[in-house]
């Protein structure tokens, strides 16, 4: 799926939501407990409930991988009930050597057949150019992030005076380009977005921390979207745990509607 293949779906379902599925066998609902593959029961519930309001899910590969041989099978199946024309991202957080990374990008490129994986850029072009030799598949590299000790690293001066998250982004633009490379952006940094926003005009952002973690949609359409959108807004708990009973996939939807109803509205505000 190309940047146009991808407008096109968030123009169609006036929506750029992303339904992060991270699927805690602790928090989903106990009548599933009984079931064989409890976990794919409840993402494919989710995914019933929200498929026409998502442009994007994003399993935390944590949450499977944590489980075993039985978490990957559960993600297997979760992938493959995901209709074909949302886009996937393995939310797996990876870089390494090149000869490392080259075996993730099979893994879930092949294997898997994800759209698209996180990956941490701090090894260098080595360890993501493996993933951007896949034809079709985007990497979304960890730009700046919104955690507590993103500021360690992320926000130190290098040695030309920038921050570092300045150098990733202004580096790693001639690695890829704006079919296969996106970036993560928190969205609880409001008008650092804008700061990314100038360096990157037209690449795809993947914003987490809207909902649970207290980030403002306004904010992040305001600062970050351009002409194509260019935003994936990501809601996981605030989604996927609105409720604990029999009635949590409805539930699930009622909230992924109000993001969708207000994201319409900032689509028809900013997107121009």
């Amino acid at each position: 799926m190309n940047k146009a293949a991808l407008f096109q779906q968030i123009q169609k379902k006036q929506s750029f939501l992303c339904v992060g599925l991270d699927t805690d066998l602790s928090k989903i609902p106990a009548h599933l407990l009984v079931l064989d593959d409890p976990i794919f029961e409840f993402n494919k519930q989710i995914i019933d409930a929200t498929a026409d309001l998502a442009v994007a899910y994003k399993p935390n590969i944590a949450f499977y991988e944590a489980l075993g041989a039985k978490g990957w099978e559960s993600l297997k199946k979760t992938l493959d009930y995901i209709p074909q024309e949302i886009f996937t991202i393995a939310d797996a957080k990876r870089g390494d050597i090149g000869n490392t990374s080259g075996l993730y990008a099979k893994a879930f490129f092949e294997q898997m057949d994800f759209d698209s994986i996180t990956v941490a850029p701090y090894m260098g072009i080595d360890s993501v150019k493996p993933f951007l030799a896949f034809e079709d598949k985007w990497v979304i590299l960890l730009a700046l992030t919104s955690n507590e000790g993103s500021t360690d690293f992320q926000l130190t001066e290098s040695k030309s005076g920038k921050p570092l998250f300045q150098e990733v982004l202004e580096k790693s633009q001639f690695w890829g380009n704006t079919d296969n490379m996106m970036y993560v952006v928190g969205a609880t940094r409001g008008e650092k977005i804008a700061e990314v926003r100038a360096i990157v005009p037209d690449h795809f952002f993947l914003v987490p921390g809207v909902g649970a973690q207290g980030g403002s949609l306004e904010e992040v359409a305001k600062y970050g979207m351009n002409a194509s959108c260019g935003l994936l807004v990501n809601s996981s708990r605030g989604i996927i745990y609105a409720s604990k009973g029999q009635d949590f996939a409805n539930a699930a939807r009622e909230e992924a509607k109000k993001l969708q109803q207000e994201m319409k509205e900032l689509l028809a505000q900013y997107c121009h």
